[in-house]
């Protein structure tokens, strides 16, 4: 039996589909949707009586987030709403000096661009810097003495462009930068290691390449810098006695959790939990094994279409589970208006067509949505033709 037919039982989605938008907002697996479905039974029958259950629930999920980014601990984990909480907890709580300078790339989502942008009543200067043909060693050279921190995408989202995280962490330490990686791209896709990189901050959403829910996501925080990060948000939830609600002499906590200031999403946390415990059942590398090999064969397949130009960087250091292309004299909003009436799910991004796969999408599906936009393609140029 094959990946594929072993979990196919997980992604009972309309045939009618080829779910090509992962790295926009992806399917639950069945798992996901079961757990959901029995927790809301169960606050329709007896409400919060076993709240200690759900509490076990959040600790596991720390440490299922812990064991995908390989943290040090889960204490470097923190519960967030999204990947721009995350980003904002990192650029609002640092002390900043007039001067100070946020190096990004020109290819960042607005999650990656405006909370930087943001400090400008701070005196920090925001560079956004085209990555062109050497992208680490041109974000390298932009570093001055001047450069407080490094944000930048791990897989940019338009071109699918994967970065050498490793390079940039050790570029980053030698400079004494911080280093910040919006994960939300590799996060469930490929393997990510904040070890390895020697990130500061490391953040994702769950509704992407995790297989979860919107409005619960990830940020690590390591125990290095925590205390650099003054706190915006407070509430019952981020004090170090958590439970003791008589106390006044309150502390933050000492782990990540102080960035959690108030109720967790216990509906979110059920689902997301559920869906990391099939990527980890599989394992990332074969997770990002059988992701590759969908990519390889969905460019195979449109490499042999006339005008079709794919803009994603496919070397093997470089690809990531986001494959985008355009099409000679073919208009793309139209092609993509025209793909979605025909059941191909997928976006528009990075100056094209955005197709994203995941390890689950069977091969047939695949050569459907090519199928499909072949036969949209000559109708297009045919239409084209004949006024």
């Amino acid at each position: 039996m094959d990946l594929n037919q072993q979990w196919q039982h997980e992604f009972p989605q309309d045939p009618k589909l080829c779910y090509l938008n992962h790295a926009a907002v992806a399917p639950w697996p069945k798992r996901a949707a079961d757990a959901v479905s029995a927790f809301a039974r169960e606050n329709l029958i007896q409400g919060a009586r076993d709240y200690p259950r759900w509490s076990r629930t959040e600790k596991h999920l720390r440490e299922q987030l812990k064991a995908l980014l390989n943290a040090p601990a889960a204490s470097d984990i923190a519960l967030v709403k999204n990947t721009s909480e995350a980003l904002s907890f990192v650029a609002q709580g640092l002390s900043w000096a007039p001067g100070d300078e946020v190096l990004i790339s020109d290819q960042e989502f607005p999650s990656n661009r405006i909370p930087w942008e943001a400090l400008a009543d701070q005196g920090v200067r925001v560079c956004s810097v085209a990555l062109g043909n050497q992208p680490e060693q041109t974000l390298i050279n932009a570093m001055t003495p001047r450069t407080r921190l490094l944000s930048i995408s791990s897989v940019q989202y338009g071109s699918g462009l994967r970065m050498d995280l490793e390079r940039l962490g050790q570029a980053c330490r030698e400079r004494g930068v911080l280093f910040c990686v919006d994960a939300i791209q590799t996060l469930g896709a490929q393997p990510l290691d904040v070890q390895t990189i020697d990130c500061d901050f490391a953040m994702a959403d769950g509704h992407k390449w995790l297989l979860g829910p919107e409005g619960l996501g990830v940020f690590y925080c390591h125990g290095r810098v925590r205390d650099q990060l003054k706190l915006t948000q407070h509430g019952w939830h981020m004090v170090e006695a958590m439970g003791d609600y008589d106390r006044c002499d309150w502390q933050p906590a000492r782990s990540a959790r102080r960035f959690e200031a108030g109720s967790p999403n216990t509906l979110a946390q059920q689902a997301l939990s559920a869906s990391l415990s099939l990527l980890l059942e599989i394992g990332m590398d074969t997770v990002a094994a059988e992701l590759d090999r969908r990519i390889c064969l969905l460019a195979s397949l449109l490499e042999a279409i006339p005008g079709v130009r794919i803009l994603s960087n496919l070397s093997n250091e470089r690809r990531s589970g986001i494959l985008t292309f355009s099409v000679e004299g073919v208009a793309l909003k139209e092609l993509h208006r025209q793909l979605m009436d025909q059941g191909v799910i997928c976006a528009l991004r990075g100056g094209g067509i955005r197709w994203s796969p995941h390890f689950y999408t069977s091969s047939a599906c695949l050569r459907r949505a090519v199928e499909q936009l072949e036969a949209l393609i000559a109708s297009q140029r045919d239409n084209n033709t004949s006024r």
